[in-house]
């Protein structure tokens, strides 16, 4: 593709492509590793329990428990990259979720959601910083229309999944016949 349709590359810098594709895949392959391991021994120590020990004694209702666990994955979603956000936040949520009756299913459409929010929400915002980066804008030009389409398109998109099932079970109902 670089050489033929890109036409970028050439003998001279594919050489230094190579060695940087290298370079940055190796470092998130060990940033995953560290995090999946970080994600078992918190799975080893029983983390979800505790977690879940902890949020009953603020509250028994599961709406309000859901919002903590929503509010949780956005922090970590402006924290941390996607990817590592999924691999730390599901195996210690996915339990608790499954306990408040929340389907994986809904669960993945919920740590979706709030992860894909989270990651064009200020401080960190790393999908807003490159997608002001491609597109040549400031993000000062950006953040106006961003916070508005978080309000107005995200959270009613967070809320309608987590506390309507059947928002996000429709379609794997519908094509896998799940319940």
């Amino acid at each position: 593709m670089g050489f033929f349709i890109y036409k970028g590359l050439n003998g001279r810098n594919f050489i230094r492509a190579i060695l940087e594709a290298a370079v940055t895949t190796g470092v998130i392959m060990v940033m995953l590793y560290t995090v999946m391991i970080l994600s078992r021994l918190y799975i080893m120590e029983d983390l979800p329990g505790t977690i879940m020990e902890f949020l009953t004694s603020i509250t028994d209702n599961p709406i309000l428990i859901l919002l903590m666990i929503n509010l949780f994955m956005i922090i970590i979603g402006m924290l941390m990259d996607d990817a590592s956000a999924v691999l730390l936040a599901t195996p210690i949520l996915l339990p608790l979720a499954i306990k408040l009756g929340v389907s994986p299913i809904q669960f993945a459409a919920i740590v979706g959601v709030n992860l894909g929010m989270a990651n064009i929400t200020p401080p960190t915002a790393p999908l807003l910083y490159l997608g002001g980066q491609l597109g040549g804008a400031r993000i000062n030009q950006m953040m106006k229309p961003t916070l508005f389409m978080i309000a107005f398109a995200w959270l009613p998109t967070l809320l309608a999944v987590t506390y309507i099932p059947e928002l996000s079970l429709w379609l794997p109902n519908l094509i896998l016949g799940v319940e």
